[in-house]
């Protein structure tokens, strides 16, 4: 009897398209934390001061001043998007589907996908990306790279704050700027957001009919609507498609797909060397 990763291994050889629908969950498994020895080594002055003990939460604080707030968030954004190559979990992900006809959709914004070799046109990051800015008011739809002023902030900053002349501000409204992230109503969704869309909505209507595998990696229900719903949706509409679910929390699968999903509750690292290992 062949096992779930048996099963897997020969989906993805044989599945027309791959549609990887990626949550917080991957980037955990991969050694992405906010909190412990991770937080505490870089930001133990906001345990100390203020009682936070990761660096989800301490994002929302409400700082004192434009200045300790960048100094904050240069850090951060820094740490979790500009300080690495990629992971190696990702890259393993990258080398069981790199020749084959895939798309991308994930609800994290460490950019990963595209550190580790995921074709740029191949991805549609839903919720933002911690490399740009916007600005706060929302006036408008442009999003601006923001790495080079991130390295400057974190060169110069004394005692958790940046100068006053760092501090970035709206070319349009004056306004000051915010990082690109789905966090209110005010998220800037930019023309590269709205082509990545497009190219994702293409390639579903595409490969509607046809052998398709629904990887979902690490989705949880915060965000259900983006990722979980609609592929329990498409395999329903399309039987000639499979629903993978890899998640350590989650074992719930609707009724009406059962005979065309497969879940695990392993570890997405463990699970994907066993996929590799087949």
């Amino acid at each position: 009897m062949k096992t779930p990763y048996q099963k897997i291994k020969e989906l993805i050889d044989s599945a027309d398209a791959i549609v990887i629908g990626a949550g917080a969950g991957l980037s955990t498994a991969a050694g992405f934390s906010y909190s412990g020895l991770a937080f505490m080594k870089n930001f133990k002055y906001m345990h100390d001061k203020y009682g936070y003990t990761d660096m989800y939460s301490a994002g929302f604080h409400m700082f004192d001043s434009l200045e300790e707030y960048w100094g904050y968030w240069s850090k951060f954004v820094y740490l979790n998007r500009f300080t690495d190559s990629g992971l190696p979990l990702y890259k393993n992900l990258f080398s069981l589907i790199k020749n084959k006809n895939y798309f991308v959709i994930t609800t994290n914004v460490d950019h990963q996908f595209q550190k580790t070799g995921f074709d740029k046109s191949r991805l549609f990051y839903t919720q933002g990306d911690y490399g740009l800015f916007q600005c706060s008011n929302h006036c408008h739809d442009l999003t601006y790279d923001n790495e080079e002023i991130i390295r400057k902030m974190v060169e110069q900053q004394i005692n958790h704050k940046i100068p006053t002349e760092l501090i970035p501000t709206c070319p349009v409204c004056g306004k000051p700027m915010s990082m690109n992230l789905r966090c209110d109503d005010y998220f800037a969704e930019d023309k590269g957001w709205h082509k990545a869309k497009e190219r994702y909505t293409e390639f579903l209507y595409e490969n509607r009919n046809k052998k398709v595998l629904y990887l979902e990696l690490g989705v949880g229900f915060n965000t259900p609507v983006i990722i979980k719903y609609p592929f329990w949706r498409f395999v329903k509409e399309n039987k000639n498609s499979t629903y993978v679910s890899i998640n350590l929390n989650n074992d719930y699968v609707p009724e009406e797909i059962k005979n065309q999903s497969i879940i695990t509750n392993d570890d997405i690292a463990s699970a994907l060397s066993k996929i590799e290992a087949e």
